[in-house]
């Protein structure tokens, strides 16, 4: 600390490495927070929920009655929103939802060179210290679309959340987006 007219400032002692690299000493590792937590069910372009079934191994958007919908079981989401020490394009987020008495949350593995998206039964936790196959970016779907979005898988730029119609299902999956691309089975609204 350096005493300026009366004013206390913080100063950050440095230390230059090989190559002369800049390195900061105290300051905040990279870390994301749980901020705060918003309970959601998520519908795609078709007004379909999103709905999770841990027995069957699947979480697709179907149709659901008003009736469905009240009992609820694997389709109100609890979407966690994370804050972070250093700026992301987009909100980092991760999802969770119940069924009967069980938490699940949602996660991308690789699979035979394919990232798969997958519920695993469990809490999210409140800080994350790096990098994680849980967190997902929200953006805005369009500038002119406030009220959708998109979600990006944080671990693989340019793979978003989607819909795939798998026979009779419109299974949740990862997409590739190209950069100027508007694809419509990406839109979630909230």
């Amino acid at each position: 600390r350096v005493k300026m007219s009366a004013e206390e400032i913080l100063m950050c002692a440095v230390e230059l490495g090989k190559n002369f690299c800049l390195y900061f000493d105290e300051l905040e590792c990279d870390a994301l927070c749980k901020e705060k937590t918003l309970h959601r069910v998520l519908r795609n372009v078709n007004s379909q929920l999103l709905v999770v079934r841990p027995d069957l191994n699947v979480a697709a958007f179907e149709d659901v009655t008003d009736q469905e919908m009240q009992s609820g079981k694997g389709m109100h989401f609890s979407i966690h929103c994370y804050k972070t020490t250093t700026p992301l394009a987009g909100m980092p987020v991760a999802f969770s939802v119940q069924v009967e008495d069980k938490s699940y949350y949602m996660c991308c593995e690789r699979e035979c060179g394919e990232t798969i998206v997958r519920f695993k039964e469990g809490e999210v936790p409140k800080e994350i210290p790096g990098e994680s196959n849980i967190i997902f970016f929200k953006k805005t779907f369009t500038s002119c679309c406030s009220k959708a979005f998109k979600f990006e898988y944080s671990m693989e730029r340019g793979m978003f959340l989607a819909f795939e119609e798998e026979g009779y299902l419109r299974k949740l999956t990862l997409k590739k987006l190209s950069k100027d691309e508007v694809d419509e089975t990406m839109k979630i609204s909230l």
